[in-house]
């Protein structure tokens, strides 16, 4: 029981911590262009790059 204690503020800790940084990355726009990344693969780039 006094485990439980201790596990449960360090899961709280860690889920919170990482709600902040799934909110931080949506503030910063990771994920604006999902559509960018992938049609910029398929782009063919025949002069090399120095």
């Amino acid at each position: 029981m006094t485990n439980l204690v201790v596990l449960i503020p360090c899961a709280l800790f860690l889920g919170g911590l990482g709600l902040a940084a799934f909110l931080w990355s949506l503030k910063s726009g990771q994920y604006d262009d999902l559509d960018g990344a992938a049609a910029r693969i398929l782009e063919d780039d025949d002069e090399p790059r120095p």
